[in-house]
């Protein structure tokens, strides 16, 4: 951006110049720049130029989408690696096809780009806006400046953004209500799945059962065991994950060697190596892992227990079966849930996201998913 700024303000000298010089003001004054024969490929280098700047566009889209979905904002999406050199060049169909219906909406709607101009406005203040109160948390959260220094600094870019932002509102009726429903329609999708995946996150935690419990029913000589290793994905840190009580209570039987791992996304981008994987003896050939990983990073599952048997945990790498949950969200009776159009909203989001298993790109011969009903 600060290097657009001598081009903007050269363009706006120059239209200017021609206003003074009695040119006429009707019409597009900028296209009045440059000779008329030079219109025609001018037009055409900057289409080719959007094009261009349309890319990183789309690029921001992905990236941003894979961030919320490793911060619990939004459902699972198919992410297709497009390079096995850059970790961001990525593909992901459903935002893909979203920005073409959006773009082709607009296209349809305004018609022209002059009637873009409002929406474009309150856009770009808006996003101009939210950028100067994000340096201010940047400033105090992780450069450490003093409130009143981060305050002040903050304060004369808040000021300059937020008047222009209000002088846009003045056009929200002439199209500037465009981004304002589409913010308020993709941070509704986020909001409600980041709820309802809370929701469900809590209702797990009521059923969870006690880890010494668990740990009682296997050395009662009840279950078989059978050779092979075992691993459970599961969001239960401490007690007893509810895929493996569910699975060695309907089948009676479990693997020589179990992990319990459990996958957490930090809010930083990245997680030093050194401090990703923690791993915990829970009894004789039972343990239990937290692999941790940064919002830009996708986890190894591979690469994981690799770490964990060299950090002392009794694993057989050539036999391996992994266990996920399917969760199917139902109402909650008695309306104590969540209110019913957000739980539908939600649930109609789980079914379509993608299975764990595609998203941690586990092999297929050697997973097994247990679906369990959930009242949110």
């Amino acid at each position: 951006m600060p290097s657009c700024f001598p081009s903007l303000i050269l363009n706006y000298a120059g239209q200017t110049a021609i206003v003074l010089a009695g040119a006429p003001t009707d019409g597009n004054i900028f296209y009045r720049l440059c000779p008329g024969a030079l219109l025609t490929p001018l037009v055409v280098l900057a289409t080719i130029a959007s094009v261009i700047a349309s890319q990183s566009i789309i690029t921001g889209a992905f990236s941003m989408t894979r961030q919320a979905i490793q911060l619990g904002w939004l459902p699972r999406l198919n992410i297709r690696q497009t390079s096995a050199e850059g970790y961001g060049q990525i593909y992901i169909g459903a935002v893909n096809w979203t920005l073409m219906i959006v773009t082709l909406g607009l296209t349809l709607g305004f018609r022209k780009s002059d009637n873009l101009a409002a929406a474009y406005g309150i856009a770009v203040s808006l996003t101009m806006l939210m950028t100067s109160i994000l340096l201010f948390l940047a400033m105090r959260e992780i450069w450490n400046w003093p409130p009143a220094a981060a305050g002040a600094v903050a304060a004369g870019f808040v000021i300059v953004d937020g008047s222009f932002f209000v002088a846009n509102m003045a056009k929200v009726l002439e199209g500037g209500y465009v981004p304002l429903i589409l913010a308020v329609i993709v941070y509704g999708i986020m909001w409600i799945w980041h709820r309802g995946a809370g929701a469900v996150h809590a209702r797990v935690v009521a059923d969870l059962t006690p880890i010494r419990a668990f740990l009682d029913l296997l050395h009662s000589g009840r279950i078989a065991r059978v050779p092979g290793t075992a691993v459970f994905l599961t969001r239960a840190r401490n007690e007893t994950p509810p895929v493996l009580s569910w699975h060695v209570r309907q089948n009676r039987a479990l693997h020589e060697y179990v992990l319990a791992l459990t996958l957490s996304v930090a809010s930083t981008p990245r997680v030093d190596p050194s401090a990703r994987v923690i791993v915990e003896r829970v009894d004789n050939k039972f343990w239990r892992a937290e692999a941790h990983y940064g919002f830009m990073q996708h986890p190894d599952i591979a690469a994981v227990l690799a770490e964990c048997k060299a950090k002392g945990a009794e694993l057989e790498l050539d036999d391996v079966t992994y266990y996920v949950g399917h969760e199917t969200i139902v109402p909650r009776e008695g309306g104590t849930g969540i209110p019913h159009w957000q739980e539908a909203v939600f649930a109609a989001m789980e079914r379509n996201e993608a299975r764990i298993s595609d998203y941690l790109k586990l092999p297929h011969d050697h997973v097994v998913e247990i679906g369990r009903e959930i009242a949110v």
